[in-house]
């Protein structure tokens, strides 16, 4: 359900009435659950669709955004002012290429540079798993990824768009992948930002999340491990540390499946480090037959 809140507006003329101010938020996917982020949020008038993902747990009509509750009559451009993708993970950007060339949007869409990309590379990588390797019934082409990102206008990190006279957006670092980003969007004097997935703790090669002090009406963020006590990531790291040097030590092997964008590259250099402090000479080797494991 669309969830709708109110702040004060001072009227122009040096009066002192207040006139209410609505900012509509309706969630489509991510609520409440993890998988096919995307939520429209209104705000002074203007629209704008952020995220657009696909839920990787679901094979039939659940696996996107139920795009009708955006515009019933299929007017995308006219319903939406434009739509902001976060990152390139799929559960982010994994339902764009369908939206833009099978529902039809033409609108503008915001991604910073390094998320335009790797963002291709993800959704190709999707299709030939599901179409190629799984038989699954295909719900975009190759074609249609191609189509899709050269709609797409990229940003850099703390950039200042102008999307039309009244709408204006900034993206800021969010840490978690590369080229991920948190939104900025502002119309008048009303503002919100959207996080996406973001990471407050810094890696070997990601920094963590940074943004300046905003003055907003809206906040949507992301809360996966909100409710989570996790050990620190010195605890795990060495734990992880520990557990493979006594397999490799006995003679044994580790088979590690991972993500090949983003956390391959952490754990090769976490293991490269101790590698090189404990003297180890044991090869270390990196597969990577699909961005999706």
């Amino acid at each position: 359900m669309p969830t709708q809140t109110r702040a004060p507006q001072l009227a122009s003329a040096g009066k002192a009435l207040l006139l209410p101010m609505a900012i509509d938020c309706l969630v489509l996917g991510a609520g409440q659950e993890v998988g096919k982020s995307c939520a429209v949020v209104t705000i002074n008038g203007k629209r704008i669709m952020f995220d657009c993902g696909m839920h990787m747990g679901y094979l039939d009509r659940r696996r996107y955004p139920d795009f009708s509750r955006v515009a019933p009559d299929g007017d995308f451009d006219g319903a939406l002012d434009c739509v902001v993708i976060t990152h390139f993970h799929l559960d982010h950007v994994g339902a764009l290429p369908y939206f833009t060339e099978v529902c039809g949007y033409r609108g503008p869409i915001y991604m910073t540079y390094p998320t335009k990309a790797l963002a291709p590379l993800m959704l190709e990588d999707y299709r030939k798993v599901m179409v190629e390797r799984r038989g699954e019934e295909e719900q975009f082409t190759t074609e249609n990824i191609a189509d899709c990102m050269k709609k797409v206008i990229a940003v850099d990190l703390k950039q200042t768009v102008q999307v039309d006279s009244e709408l204006q957006i900034r993206a800021y670092y969010a840490g978690h992948v590369i080229g991920a980003a948190m939104f900025y969007a502002k119309v008048g004097d009303s503002a919100l930002v959207y996080t996406g997935d973001y990471n407050m703790t810094p890696d070997r090669h990601l920094g963590a999340a940074q943004i300046d002090r905003l003055q907003l009406d809206l906040l949507i963020t992301e809360s996966t491990y909100a409710t989570t006590v996790r050990d620190s990531k010195y605890t795990r790291e060495r734990e992880f540390l520990m557990a493979v040097h006594k397999c490799v030590a006995g003679g044994g092997k580790v088979l590690i499946p991972t993500f090949a964008l983003g956390r391959a590259q952490e754990l090769c250099m976490l293991l490269d480090d101790y590698w090189e402090r404990m003297n180890l000479n044991v090869p270390i080797y990196f597969s990577a037959g699909s961005c999706l494991q």
